[in-house]
C-alpha cells in the first residue's frame, strides 16, 4: 500500500467514524471553532477599528476636499507640515485675538461652509446643561460624512437644532423637544438626530450658521445685563472649483495669510520635502510593532494553541478507545502501526479541518451582526469590515495544525496498543509518571523566577516566558493533583465520591480538561489582577478637590457687589432639594488681611494685603532638601511612599486653594471637622470652641507647638468699607499662636491645612465672611442631578457653583467581560469533561443502574464531575494567574522608581490589588452553575447497551 492510498483509506475511515459519533465529533469541532472563531472577530474587530487616512479626513472635514482653520497665531505668515499636524508662525508676535481673512485665502472659485462653537447653557428635561453649541450647515452636502443624520430632519430655520444621541440621553430631551440657550434667550427645536461616526460617546449640538452667535451678541449690545458670547475661530469646510481639489501651492499661499490648511489632495499626492518649508522639522517615522507586542500576541496564540490541544485531546484519546475495536480491525487487516496512528491522525486533520472552517466563517458572521455593538463600546463607527487574508489563512492554518496536535498523543497510544488489546477492549493499568510532577515543580519555580526577574529588569519577554513556563510547570502537576482528590472522595456520600474517583482514575482525560479551564482562568485573573492594580494606582494618585463623600457649596467672592451669604443661603435650599445630601452641613468661612483683590479685580496685586503661614525652615521635605535625588535614589517604593506622605512633604504638594487662601487657611467650627476633616475628636471640637485653632499639617507648626500668622494690612483706594479700619501705612504683624495638632494623617486633607475659630479671626484683626458650604452625600451627583441644581443657581443668578470630585471610574465592564469569557470556557470545558466522561464510562453507569443504583444517581455524577473540573480549574488558574500579572506590576514599579529618581516628588506607589470579586465568581459561582447545569441535561434513565461481542 502506498503512502498516498494509505493516507486516503485513513482519511475516510477518519470521516466515516466522525459522522458514526456524531456527538464526540461535534465537541472536537466545537472546541477548535470556538478559538478559531474568537481570534478570527477580533482580528476582523482591530482591524475596522483602525481608521484609515481616508476616515480620518472624511471626520473632519465630510466631503469637502479641505478644511481651513485658523491656527490662533498672530495673524501673519505661517509654515506647515503637508499632514497639518505642524505648524509654526514666521513673525515674532506670538498668539493674537486677530482672525486671518479667512475669505481671502480660499482658492478661487472654491466655496466653503464654516463652523464655529460657543460655549452656551441649554435647558434640559432636569434642568440645564453646558456645552459647546456649534453653528454648521449640517444639511449641506460638504458635511456628509463629518455629521450623519440617524432619524427626524436637519435644520430647516434658524429656529431649529439638531444633536446627538449621546446629548440627548443626558438631558432627557427627544427629537421634537424643545430647549433654551440661556444668556441668548433663543428657543429651538430639535428637529433631528445625528451621530458623528468618528465620535459615539461625546456630546454635540448643531444649528444653522447664524442663528445663534449673531443675535446672542445683538442682544448683549441691547441689553447690558447679557453677557456677550466667547465663540471659538471658525473654521471652513472648502470644495475646490475643479476636480484637482486643493493643491499644495494652494496650501501654501493660504499659510502666507496665516490660515492652516488640511487638504485631502495633499495628504493623496504630498509634495517632494524640497517643496514644503518646514520638511527639516519632520520627525520620521516610528513603528508601534515592537518586540514586546509582538512576544505578547505570540504567547496569546501559543496559549490559545495549547488551550485547545488541551480540550480537543482527550476527546481523541477518548474516541480513539471507543474505536479500539475498529483500529484493531485494522491491524487484522494488514495495517501496521503506522496505517492505526495514521487514522487517529486523520481525525485530527477532518475535525480540525471542519472547526476551522466553521470558527473563520463564524467569527466573520458573529462580527456582522454585532458590528453595531462592537462599534459603540469602540466610540466610532467603522467604514468596513477590514478582512485581511494573509492573518486569516494563518488562523485557519493555526487551527488545523492544532487539530493534529491534539490528535498525536492519542495516535502514539492508539499505535502502541496490541491487536488483541484492542480487539478484547482491555486497557490495561498504566501508572502515572513520577518525573513528571517533579519536573513540573522545577518549571514553576523557574517561571517563577524568570517572570519576577523580567518584572525587575523591565524586559517584556523574560514576563511573558516565565508566566509561560510557569503555567506549563503547574500543568505537569495537574495530575497528581487530580489524583489528591481522589483520594478525598472516601470523606463524601456516594455520587461526589464517584466523581472524585472517576476522575482520579481517568487523568489522562480530566487532567488536561482542568488544564484548559486553569488556563483561561489564568489569563483573565491576570489581566483582571493588572486593571484592579492600575486602578488602585490611579485612585491613590488623583489628586483631590474635596475628601470622598462630600460636595461644597462654593459662592461666588470675584464680584465686589455680590454677598456670598445670601448667595449661599439660595445654594443651600437649592442642594437639600436636588442633590443627593445626607446629612448636617458644614460652613467654611473665607479668611483674609487688608483689602481682598478677589472683590477688586482692577487693583494690582501688590497693593492688596496678605496673610501666610509660614512653614519652619527645619521642616523641609527631604526630598526637595539638597541632596533629595541622591535621597530619593536609595528608597524603596514604601520608604519613598510613606516619606511623600509625611507632613513636610505634604506641605510642598500643590494647594488646590479652592476657599481663598493659598496657605489653606479658613475659618470653620466642630461641624466642619465631623463633615469635612472627618476628625470626630472631642479635643479637637473643645479646643476649637476654646478659640484654640486646629491645625491639620503639623509640619507648619514649631518645636514650640505653634504657628506663625503672617498678615500683611494693604488697602486699595476701591476698598472704601476696609480702608477705614486700618488708615495709614500698610501694617505687618506677626502672630504666633497655640494650636491643636491633628494626626498626621490628616495632613492630605484637601484645600484646608489651618481652621482658625471665628473668635481668633477677630481677635488678630483679620477680615472674615463664609465662603462655601460643604455636605455629605450618599453617592457622587448623577448628571440629571447636576443639571438641576445648575438650574436652579442658574434662576438665583448663578451666585454658587457646585464643587466636586468626579471618582476614577474603574474598569468594571472590563472585568466583567473577562469573567464572562472565562465563565463560558469554564463552563464549556466542563460540559466537555462530561460528556466525555459520560461517553467513556457508560458501562459503569449501566452496571450502576443494574445493581439497583437509583435513577438519580446518573444526574448527581455528571453534575459533581463537572464541578469538579470546574472547581479544581479555576482555583488553580487563579493562582497561576496572579505570576504574569505580578510580573508586569514589578516591571511598572520599576518604571515608577526610576520617574521619582528624576523627580523626588513623583509618587512611586504601585500597589497589586487582586480581584476577589471576580475570583468569587469564577472560583463559586462558575462551579455551581457547572454542575447543576450538567445535572439539568443528563438523563436520569439508563440506555439500553448492546451486548458486547
Amino acid at each position: 500500500m502506498s503512502v498516498l492510498t494509505g493516507w486516503r483509506a485513513a482519511l475516510r475511515i477518519a470521516r466515516r467514524d466522525a459522522l458514526r459519533a456524531k456527538g464526540r465529533s461535534a465537541l472536537v469541532v466545537s472546541m477548535i471553532a470556538l478559538p478559531v472563531l474568537g481570534v478570527t472577530a477580533a482580528d476582523i474587530t482591530y482591524h475596522s477599528a483602525i481608521s484609515t487616512r481616508a476616515e480620518q479626513l472624511n471626520a473632519e472635514m465630510g466631503a469637502a476636499d479641505a478644511l481651513f482653520s485658523d491656527p490662533g497665531m498672530d495673524g501673519g505668515a505661517i509654515e506647515q507640515m503637508p499632514e497639518a499636524d505642524s505648524y509654526a508662525s514666521l513673525s515674532q508676535g506670538g498668539h493674537s485675538d486677530s482672525a486671518p481673512d479667512m475669505a481671502s485665502a480660499l482658492p478661487p472659485g472654491a466655496r466653503g461652509v464654516t463652523e464655529q462653537s460657543v460655549l452656551s447653557t441649554v435647558t434640559t428635561a432636569y434642568g440645564v446643561k453646558t456645552l459647546q453649541v456649534t453653528e454648521l450647515n449640517t444639511a449641506d452636502p460638504l458635511v456628509r460624512g463629518k455629521v450623519t443624520l440617524v432619524r427626524g430632519s436637519y435644520p430647516k430655520s434658524d429656529s431649529d437644532m439638531v444633536a446627538n444621541d449621546a446629548f440627548l440621553k443626558a438631558t432627557g430631551l427627544h427629537v421634537g423637544s424643545h430647549t433654551t440657550v440661556r444668556g441668548a434667550g433663543k428657543t429651538f427645536t430639535i428637529t433631528g438626530a445625528v451621530e458623528l461616526p468618528a465620535d459615539l460617546k461625546g456630546t454635540y449640538v448643531y444649528v444653522n450658521t447664524g442663528a445663534l452667535i449673531a443675535p446672542w451678541k445683538h442682544a448683549a449690545a441691547r441689553n447690558g445685563k447679557i453677557l456677550p458670547p466667547q465663540p471659538g475661530a471658525i473654521d471652513r469646510l472648502v470644495k475646490a472649483a475643479d476636480a484637482s481639489g486643493v493643491t499644495w501651492q494652494n496650501v501654501l499661499a493660504a499659510n502666507k495669510r496665516g490660515v492652516l490648511v488640511k487638504s485631502r489632495e495633499v495628504f493623496r499626492n504630498p509634495p517632494p520635502r524640497s517643496e514644503v518649508p518646514m520638511a527639516a522639522e519632520d520627525s520620521g517615522s516610528s513603528s508601534s510593532d515592537t518586540p514586546e507586542v509582538t512576544a505578547a500576541i505570540a504567547t496569546v496564540v501559543a496559549m490559545a494553541m495549547l488551550e485547545i490541544v488541551l480540550l480537543a485531546g482527550p476527546a481523541f484519546a477518548v474516541g480513539a478507545r471507543r474505536s479500539r475495536r475498529q483500529l484493531g480491525l485494522v491491524g487484522t487487516c494488514g495495517g501496521d502501526h503506522r496505517h492505526i496512528r495514521a487514522v487517529v491522525l486523520s481525525g485530527g486533520v477532518v475535525l480540525g479541518g471542519a472547526g476551522t472552517v466553521i470558527g473563520a466563517l463564524a467569527g466573520l458572521g458573529l462580527t456582522a451582526a454585532l458590528r453595531p455593538l462592537i462599534e459603540g463600546w469602540a466610540g466610532r463607527r467603522f467604514g468596513s469590515l477590514v478582512l485581511p487574508p494573509l492573518e486569516l489563512f494563518g488562523i485557519a492554518a493555526i487551527g488545523l495544525v492544532t487539530g493534529l496536535l491534539a490528535a498525536f498523543a492519542p495516535a502514539i497510544v492508539a499505535g502502541r496498543q496490541s491487536v488483541i488489546e484492542s480487539l478484547t477492549g482491555r486497557r490495561g493499568v498504566r501508572r502515572s509518571s513520577r518525573v513528571m510532577p517533579l519536573l513540573g515543580v522545577i518549571a514553576l519555580g523557574i517561571g517563577i523566577a524568570l517572570a519576577v526577574a523580567g518584572g525587575l529588569t523591565g524586559k517584556t519577554i523574560g514576563v511573558t516566558a516565565g508566566s509561560v513556563v510557569a503555567e506549563l510547570g503547574v500543568l505537569a502537576c495537574i495530575p497528581v493533583i487530580v489524583g489528591f482528590l481522589g483520594r478525598l472522595g472516601r470523606l463524601f456520600p456516594l455520587s461526589p465520591r464517584l466523581a472524585l474517583r472517576d476522575a482520579a482514575r481517568n487523568r489522562g482525560r480530566t487532567a488536561p480538561a482542568v488544564a484548559a479551564v486553569m488556563a483561561a482562568v489564568a489569563g483573565t485573573v491576570a489581566i483582571a489582577t493588572y486593571t484592579a492594580s492600575t486602578a488602585a494606582e490611579q485612585r491613590y494618585n488623583k489628586e483631590l478637590m474635596l475628601p470622598p463623600g462630600v460636595v461644597a457649596l462654593a459662592a461666588d467672592t470675584y464680584s465686589e457687589h455680590a454677598d456670598p451669604a445670601e448667595e449661599l443661603a439660595t445654594a443651600r435650599g437649592t442642594a437639600t432639594r436636588d442633590l443627593p445630601v445626607s446629612g448636617a452641613p458644614a460652613d467654611i468661612g473665607r479668611v483674609w488681611a487688608g483689602s481682598d483683590c478677589d472683590r477688586f479685580a482692577e487693583a494690582e496685586t501688590a497693593d492688596c494685603g496678605t496673610l501666610t503661614m509660614p512653614k519652619p525652615a527645619a521642616h523641609i521635605c527631604p526630598l526637595q532638601a539638597p541632596g533629595g535625588k541622591e535621597l530619593a535614589a536609595g528608597l524603596s517604593a514604601d520608604e519613598h511612599k510613606k516619606l511623600l506622605n509625611s507632613p513636610p512633604c505634604k506641605a510642598e504638594a500643590a494647594t488646590m486653594s479652592n476657599f481663598g487662601n493659598p496657605d489653606e487657611i479658613v475659618v470653620g467650627d466642630a461641624a466642619l471637622l465631623r463633615t469635612y476633616v472627618g476628625l470626630k475628636d472631642p479635643a479637637a471640637a473643645k479646643a476649637l470652641a476654646a478659640g484654640t485653632p486646629v491645625l491639620l499639617n503639623n509640619a507648619f507648626a514649631d518645636s514650640d507647638g505653634k504657628v506663625t500668622i503672617k498678615a500683611v494690612q494693604r488697602y486699595v483706594e476701591q476698598d472704601e468699607k476696609n480702608r477705614k479700619l486700618h488708615p495709614g501705612k500698610p501694617e505687618e504683624t506677626v502672630t504666633r499662636l497655640k494650636v491643636y495638632r491633628a494626626a498626621d494623617r490628616f495632613a492630605a486633607t484637601p484645600g484646608i491645612r489651618l481652621i482658625l475659630p471665628q473668635s481668633t479671626a477677630d481677635r488678630l484683626g483679620l477680615h472674615s465672611g463664609p465662603v462655601a458650604t460643604v455636605y455629605p452625600v450618599t453617592h457622587t451627583p448623577t448628571d440629571a442631578e447636576n443639571q438641576r441644581f445648575d438650574d436652579g443657581m442658574a434662576q438665583a443668578g448663578d451666585g454658587a457653583y457646585l464643587l466636586r470630585d468626579t471618582p476614577p471610574t474603574d474598569d468594571n465592564t472590563t472585568m466583567l467581560v473577562l469573567a464572562l469569557f472565562a465563565g463560558v470556557v469554564t463552563l464549556g470545558a466542563a460540559a466537555i469533561t462530561t460528556g466525555l466522561a459520560k461517553a467513556d464510562a457508560e458501562a459503569d453507569l449501566t452496571t450502576l443502574s443494574a445493581i439497583g443504583a437509583p435513577p438519580g444517581v446518573r444526574r448527581t455524577l455528571s453534575g459533581f464531575q463537572c464541578a469538579v473540573v470546574a472547581g479544581a480549574g479555576v482555583l488553580l488558574g487563579a493562582a497561576t494567574g496572579v505570576v504574569p500579572a505580578v510580573a508586569v506590576r514589578l516591571t511598572d514599579l520599576r518604571q515608577a522608581l526610576e520617574a521619582m529618581r528624576h523627580d523626588p516628588m513623583q509618587s512611586s506607589y504601585t500597589p497589586i490589588v487582586l480581584p476577589w470579586e471576580t475570583i468569587g465568581i469564577l472560583g463559586v459561582g462558575v462551579p455551581l452553575l457547572a454542575g447543576l447545569l450538567a445535572g439539568a441535561f443528563t438523563r436520569s434513565r439508563p440506555v439500553l447497551a448492546r451486548r458486547a461481542g
